[in-house]
């Protein structure tokens, strides 16, 4: 499986693009138009900079840098399984290029359910993953509204992901109203909190009050709580007021290609913190 999914998109690179002007996931792959972008994971407490959420863009030759709502709809299972793949292996890469520069952030990569159940991911990671001693692992995320139905596979798929020092996220959260009890059950890491919730919480009071609860589960079971979606410093105040860990959005970076976050990184490591900013990308 893992080597014919690897096949099917690796001898289109130089062919003519589609005439009728419509980018497919199978043009990305098959073109090798694929690319990793990054957002910056901040610790809101610290203000420093701690991770990155790599999110898939296609960078076309004459239309430029196109983002997933372009190219992802109307996608099969197949062409999606290739694509998971190739983001999993190519962040592991990217995390190799990042050390270099002497910068090790815990990376993390959006996983469809199915690729859990059908990609061979252990082995991914077994064959592919970096070997140096301060590889701080990947971070995997799923969204609550595909995971939740079945928590047998979040729990396998999680004692396999450990004996490589990888870990699951639960994306979107607060969005699929999971129980208290099904909550207990969960194998992860990370909680991030819906960006519906995140915004205006500042001002909102219901927002505020799922963003609370969703931070307090969360010290409760001992996971990192995540906010995306953070545009302003009145948002980002309240959830440091909360307790919320971790937060990313436009108001520190916008996705940005892995050379331009190398440069930041750099930039930054002279001084004492993340300036929040407007034009990050």
């Amino acid at each position: 499986m893992l080597t014919a999914l690897r096949n099917l998109f690796s001898s289109g690179k130089g062919q003519p693009e589609p005439v009728d002007g419509k980018v497919t996931l199978a043009d990305v792959l098959e073109r090798d138009w694929f690319e990793l972008f990054y957002q910056p994971k901040i610790d809101l407490k610290t203000m420093r900079l701690v991770g990155a959420e790599a999110l898939v863009r296609a960078r076309h030759p004459t239309r430029g840098v196109l983002s997933p709502a372009v190219f992802l709809p109307g996608a099969g299972e197949e062409e999606m399984l290739a694509l998971t793949e190739r983001v999993i292996i190519t962040a592991l890469k990217d995390w190799e290029a990042l050390a270099a520069h002497g910068m090790s952030l815990k990376l993390s990569v959006n996983v469809p359910v199915s690729a859990l159940v059908k990609l061979p991911i252990p082995t991914i990671l077994r064959e592919e993953r970096p070997r140096a001693a301060n590889w701080p692992g990947l971070i995997m995320e799923v969204t609550e509204d595909e995971i939740i139905h079945d928590l047998k596979i979040a729990n396998d798929v999680a004692d396999a992901l450990r004996r490589f020092n990888c870990t699951l996220a639960l994306d979107d959260f607060g969005a699929g109203y999971s129980s208290l009890a099904r909550l207990r059950q969960l194998p992860f890491s990370e909680l991030k909190i819906d960006r519906s919730y995140v915004t205006n919480c500042n001002s909102d009071r219901i927002s505020a009050g799922l963003c609370e609860t969703i931070v307090e589960l969360g010290k409760r079971f001992d996971l990192k709580t995540v906010a995306e979606g953070i545009e302003t410093p009145h948002e980002s105040h309240k959830l440091q007021g909360i307790g919320c860990n971790i937060g990313q959005g436009y108001l520190f970076a916008k996705p940005m290609p892995k050379v331009q976050l190398i440069g930041i990184m750099r930039a930054r490591s002279q001084g004492s913190g993340v300036r929040r900013q407007d034009s990050a990308a």
